[in-house]
């Protein structure tokens, strides 16, 4: 059990300096390149912290547990939403948000989880053609993120840096960060099950809670650090495009392969309930460009009830 909790304050340490630098390096090349700092939060920062996520759902499937792959996902979600999310917007609500890279984004985002809500009704399962779907969907949204980024970048064209910060090596820097944000987290992620497992929790509870909190604390390190430098838009399109890719690599990878059978509580409970918290995070900002302290708090209390109705 010593080595258990070593393990975890290791991880939690990598985690922790992966994020801070990863923050660093996306707002250099933001204003580098002279795009809005929500553009590169929802791509490559969270490309970067949605790698564990994708590992472990993956993983998950070949090893016979498909529970945790559907539950990873949407608990992913639900955690990124109503608790990062949550807990940011209490502390410091995101002021002045590009609603232009945000309307399209989020189109997407309840496009796919509504149709993935019909279809696991309807089948119970997430076949490979569902799999295949999601990933040209990922392929569309990738292109999407590269076509529309010089337009998105001329709402904030006055903000581009004509410093000497070198690209490649702000790159890099996100890929080194991004490997210790995927070590730190398996790290968590692995001796966390291991103490779930010695109490007798269930599988798809663990996904939903350990696992998902696990896999999302990347998201929730940058988040923070995000905040805590004054880049609040980094860290807010880091939830929304983490949450997208959840939807379309994190389930659409495991289901091209194998396929994702459902336990009826994802259809009742996990996907009603990320739809819910995305649509009280996204929609009132739409309408405001910016996000307010009662959101925060709301999307709190419902990760605080949903974390209680799943042990229960």
């Amino acid at each position: 059990m010593l080595l258990t909790v070593a393990l975890f304050v290791v991880g939690l340490v990598l985690i922790c300096l992966g994020g801070d630098r990863l923050v660093d390096a996306a707002v250099a090349i933001a204003k580098k390149i002279g795009i809005p700092e929500i553009v590169v939060g929802a791509t490559i920062v969270s490309l970067g912290t949605t790698l564990p996520e994708i590992l472990v759902s993956t993983t998950a499937v070949f090893d016979g547990s498909a529970a945790i792959a559907a539950g990873n996902a949407f608990g992913s979600i639900i955690c990124n939403t109503a608790l990062i999310a949550g807990l940011t917007q209490t502390l410091r609500p995101t002021r002045k948000v590009e609603t232009k890279p945000l309307l399209w984004r989020a189109g997407i985002f309840f496009g796919v989880i509504v149709l993935l809500e019909i279809v696991g009704l309807v089948a119970g399962e997430f076949n490979r053609l569902v799999g295949v779907l999601l990933l040209a969907v990922f392929v569309v949204y990738a292109v999407l993120n590269i076509v529309r980024a010089g337009s998105e970048g001329e709402e904030q064209e006055e903000e581009e840096d004509h410093s000497d910060t070198s690209l490649p090596k702000q790159f890099v820097i996100l890929v080194v960060c991004a490997a210790l944000l995927y070590v730190g987290a398996n790290l968590l992620v692995d001796n966390g099950i291991l103490i779930a497992e010695a109490v007798g929790v269930p599988e798809r509870v663990i996904a939903v809670t350990f696992i998902a909190l696990g896999t999302s604390l990347p998201e929730l390190v940058t988040s923070i650090m995000s905040m805590i430098k004054g880049f609040a838009n980094v860290g807010f399109g880091n939830i929304l495009g983490a949450n997208i890719l959840n939807l379309l690599a994190v389930i659409g990878i495991p289901a091209a392969f194998r396929g994702i059978p459902l336990e009826a509580s994802t259809c009742m409970t996990d996907i009603p309930l990320a739809t819910l918290v995305m649509a009280i995070l996204i929609v009132p900002i739409l309408f405001r460009k910016k996000a307010s302290r009662l959101q925060g708090l709301v999307l709190l209390a419902i990760y605080a009830a949903y974390c209680v109705v799943s042990f229960i």
